[in-house]
């Protein structure tokens, strides 16, 4: 039994080949297939099962790639609903893959439809092998049961009865592949490792310490972090099936000109994917900045308006078609070009040009210790901010900024900070957006200003 994991920064996704002689099977795909057409080459092997333990949230799955490409099934819980073709799976269900068995358990919790896949190495051994539990159970934490609000306590519930009444009755060799680890926004506090055991996680996950059903509810459904904009949308595009990346139109390559005329003319949104640093020098007014960065798939998918046309603004065409790969992971589809040229092109063919003056964190301090008039906003999320901040500050995480604004004054200049600099860039292209004159970016952020000494 070979089991190769994949791994996407950012989104902190998990997926998995596991393989036998000469077939093998892919675990919840992202939607960039051909990585894993060519490890199964590579392998000597061929792709005939594709398996899903739940209908995604956080990212756009592959499975509609991988199967037109390689002919595999498609294999999805019955109480997903698929639209697609597939075969259905339900608690008891079972199939061969060579000398592996994979059985099937339903582990609602994190989502209603959720399975997992328990793999027997029947070469080596009758008991389980190894478990893919998708975001039921991840390496330290369990999936989050409150992205459908209004089933939260319901799904902790189920979410305990999948916890402690199957998965934990495996043996405690068996070995955890999750679909997610640190960075993900489908738990509270994933570890870093990416794999693990039953045993180890029975003894060192802290929500599996939690035996009381009432207790394990009540903190699985408070002071949870805040669910991007995508995750209600993706796991219906997953549902019925998304369209095959091979389908969509190509991007294109606008000289300035023609960029200028095209994205007022269709209303584009132009999205700006350099470093905080380079936006802040020169950018096109009125864009919108997503530094690649940071976390930008996720941040993508939160703050960019899912049938918006974008028009991206990169430092070359290379940078330019990396930023699609990673759009299209969170179902930003409607990528229509790429400023061809750079803001180099644009600022040489005398087109207007913005700034946003970048802070530095001395600077900063200087303008607490003068007392001087202005707004300072932390754009980071409320618990980073309760974990420590600068005496003062509003709290404002960078995405909600797209309507909090209206809290903020404008008649006074606005200073945004969060960890380093790039949500407080994506921050203050937002208040660009909405009207607003002064507005300077800490580069460095909270990181930078801890290190000097600052905080106190």
């Amino acid at each position: 039994m070979i089991v190769h994991p994949f791994f996407v920064k950012g989104i902190a996704h998990s997926s998995y080949l596991i393989g036998g002689d000469e077939t093998c099977a892919i675990v919840d795909p992202r939607r960039d297939v051909q990585i894993y057409i060519d490890a199964a080459r590579d392998q000597g092997l061929k792709i005939t099962h594709i398996l899903e333990t739940h209908l995604h949230a956080d990212f756009i799955s592959g499975h509609m790639d991988l199967a037109r490409m390689t002919g595999a099934r498609i294999y999805a819980p019955r109480g997903a609903r698929c639209r697609f073709d597939h075969v259905p799976l339900v608690e008891g269900d079972t199939f061969r893959l060579e000398h592996m068995r994979f059985s099937v358990l339903e582990t609602p919790g994190h989502t209603p439809e959720h399975i997992s896949y328990v793999v027997t190495d029947t070469d080596r051994g009758k008991e389980p092998a190894a478990v893919f539990c998708g975001d039921t159970l991840f390496v330290g934490d369990v999936g989050r049961p409150d992205l459908f609000p209004s089933m939260a306590d319901e799904l902790a519930s189920r979410l305990y009865d999948s916890l402690f009444g199957k998965l934990l009755d495996l043996p405690d060799f068996c070995e955890v592949y999750p679909a997610h680890a640190a960075g993900s926004l489908c738990g509270r506090a994933i570890a870093a490792k990416r794999t693990s055991t039953i045993g180890y996680e029975r003894r060192y996950n802290a929500a599996l310490q939690i035996w009381d059903r009432n207790e394990f509810i009540k903190s699985l459904t408070t002071d949870m972090p805040a669910a991007p904009d995508h995750f209600a949308r993706c796991s219906e595009i997953n549902r019925r099936g998304p369209a095959v990346v091979a389908d969509l139109p190509p991007m294109e390559a606008w000289k300035p000109a023609i960029f200028a005329r095209k994205a007022k003319a269709t209303n584009a949104l132009v999205l700006d994917i350099r470093s905080f640093e380079a936006f802040g020098g020169q950018h096109i007014p009125g864009s919108l900045a997503l530094d690649t960065g940071g976390n930008f798939s996720t941040f993508a998918g939160w703050v960019l308006p899912p049938r918006a046309d974008i028009a991206l603004v990169a430092e070359d065409r290379t940078q330019a078609e990396e930023a699609a790969v990673c759009l299209r992971r969170v179902g930003v589809d409607r990528i229509k070009a790429f400023l061809d040229g750079g803001i180099f092109a644009w600022l040489k063919a005398g087109l207007p040009g913005d700034r946003v003056s970048q802070t530095s964190v001395r600077e900063l301090r200087d303008m607490i210790g003068k007392k001087e008039r202005f707004t300072l906003v932390d754009v980071r999320s409320a618990n980073e901010f309760a974990n420590g901040h600068i005496g003062g500050a509003v709290n404002i995480p960078a995405p909600d900024l797209r309507t909090k604004y209206r809290a903020l004054k404008k008649d006074r200049p606005v200073v945004l900070i969060c960890g380093t600099g790039h949500r407080s860039s994506l921050g203050a292209s937002l208040l660009r957006k909405s009207g607003f004159k002064d507005v300077r970016n800490v580069a460095g952020g909270m990181t930078g200003y801890t290190a000097a000494g600052y905080l106190k």
